[in-house]
């Protein structure tokens, strides 16, 4: 099973270097932004299992980012984490979905054990996923390969199959072409073109037998990306 990945959003660089230093040394993956314009693009794009996350923030609020997370991944956990310790900051956040608010100043131990409960009692996603069910067929991804009922297997690409797999773990979620680019591709998707992820989505839908002009499995959600029906 892959390491949990936690995304910090903190301004104040000394809190920051230190939540990061501890969750590594926890033996978490770590992606960390210090202002909210950035932070936004991070907790809506990237793929990470728990986001940490400050309030009082420069280019926009805590909780400004927390509605837009829990528009696009209502499942995902969040601890805030802020000096704001007034009881209706705190009710703030958690009517708009937090999982858990730490006032500052805390003590690396309270943080870790807080991550600790919030991941152990909200998973969002698998870890992994080997396989998944498609219309006459099943998608193996260690195989990297389709096989029908009818006896035809397909073979897939290892970009195909890291495509689909992403797809399939979110299922029901629309996925902008920017998202896959920054977590299939591993690449920053400012200012490149996406025709790339249209083109490999359009030899999915042949590989899996979905017709593109009425889609099944893969379907297109205008003005955003594709989902994983």
């Amino acid at each position: 099973m892959s390491r949990a990945r936690i995304l910090t959003i903190e301004d104040d660089a000394a809190i920051r270097r230190g939540i990061v230093d501890a969750l590594r040394f926890a033996g978490y993956d770590v992606l960390q932004s210090g202002n909210g314009v950035e932070g936004t693009e991070l907790a809506v794009r990237q793929e990470y299992d728990l986001l940490l996350l400050d309030l009082v923030l420069p280019g926009r609020d805590g909780l400004e980012i927390l509605r837009d997370v829990r528009r696009s991944r209502p499942t995902l956990p969040v601890i805030i984490l802020s000096a704001r310790g007034e009881e209706d900051d705190r009710v703030a956040g958690l009517k708009l979905g937090a999982d858990d608010y730490v006032v500052k100043p805390f003590s690396v131990k309270e943080l870790l054990a807080r991550v600790e409960a919030v991941l152990r009692r909200s998973p969002q996603r698998p870890a992994d996923v080997e396989a998944v069910a498609v219309p006459g067929g099943r998608a193996d991804f260690a195989r990297r390969e389709v096989a029908f009922d009818d006896g035809a297997r397909v073979e897939l690409s290892e970009r195909e199959s890291d495509l689909l797999r992403y797809l399939a773990i979110n299922r029901g979620r629309a996925i902008a072409r920017e998202e896959l680019l920054e977590n299939v591709w591993r690449i920053s998707a400012r200012g490149l073109p996406t025709r790339t992820i249209d083109m490999h989505v359009a030899r999915l839908r042949e590989k899996l037998r979905d017709d593109p002009t009425t889609p099944h499995v893969l379907l297109t959600v205008r003005g955003k990306g594709y989902m994983f029906a």
